[in-house]
């Protein structure tokens, strides 16, 4: 897989030290502030081919999570709802009011939890790619996803992944660490379908027709948010109640996705 991670925007890099980690943030241009989080393995320099365009309009505030990019771990699981407490701790430590959360994959999952535990801190959301449930992603993957520990660091190492973690990491070393924390989170069994049921901020639900889960499990989230149940109306008036919305983009994949200038284009048109 060749992935292009690098941005022509030049960011602001600093570290928040918050909910008991020290946290590594980047600020790109300036509007309305949008927190953007990446997948699992990643860091913010996954979003480079889109950030141009999202931070035009936004400030744009990449976090690098918990063991990941510049980011150094700590004790503590990978967990999405337990990094929700490290956004919402990076909030406030901002100062910001009500910013539009962003997140892709693992990252999509911090999102949701971020907007289900702390609604009161987050104006909108945007889960891309994030399952709600193990099962539902495709049985090849989850076997996959079941090799991911420190022994897979040798066919990790031709991927921009790695290559991206051994340039910024502060410790290099530490990603066997990583795989294996990874691979102990997506072994555990979840289900996040009344913390998508209770969301009370607008969210948008976005996902490749190629994903990692069928697009029947986004419709199925889209459900739970009151999407998808009876004609939307004229004047949508029999559209979700909460504003939420549901995006199956095409053409792209779970790896594709997360730099597509249609995942741009769906998320600005959502949060404006």
């Amino acid at each position: 897989m060749k992935t292009d991670w690098t941005t022509d925007v030049k960011g602001t890099g600093q570290y928040a030290e918050v909910n008991g980690i020290n946290l590594y943030y980047e600020t790109h241009g300036s509007g309305r502030p949008l927190i953007l989080l990446h997948g699992g393995l990643g860091s913010g320099e996954m979003f480079g081919p889109v950030l141009p365009v999202l931070a035009e309009r936004h400030q744009v505030i990449t976090v690098d999570l918990q063991g990941h990019g510049r980011t150094a771990d700590i004790d503590r699981p990978i967990d999405v709802r337990l990094m929700a407490g490290d956004i919402a701790a990076l909030i406030d430590h901002l100062e910001l009011a009500r910013p539009d959360v962003v997140g892709y994959s693992l990252g999509g999952g911090v999102a949701l939890q971020t907007a289900a535990q702390y609604p009161a801190k987050v104006r909108r959301l945007v889960a891309v790619s994030a399952n709600i449930r193990p099962d539902a992603i495709y049985p090849e993957m989850r076997a996959q996803q079941g090799q991911v520990n420190a022994a897979a660091v040798e066919f990790m190492k031709d991927t921009p992944m790695y290559q991206l973690y051994q340039r910024v990491a502060p410790r290099p070393e530490d990603f066997p660490r990583l795989l294996t924390k990874i691979g102990e989170s997506m072994s555990k069994d979840y289900d996040f379908t009344e913390e998508v049921r209770g969301l009370k901020v607008p969210t948008l639900i976005v996902a490749g027709d190629a994903d990692m889960a069928p697009p029947s499990h986004y419709v199925e989230v889209f459900k739970l948010l009151d999407g998808g149940l009876r004609d939307g109306g004229w004047m949508g008036e029999g559209r979700p109640k909460g504003g939420h919305a549901l995006a199956i983009l095409p053409g792209l994949t779970h790896y594709t996705i997360f730099s597509s200038p249609l995942f741009a284009a769906a998320t600005l048109a959502f949060l404006e």
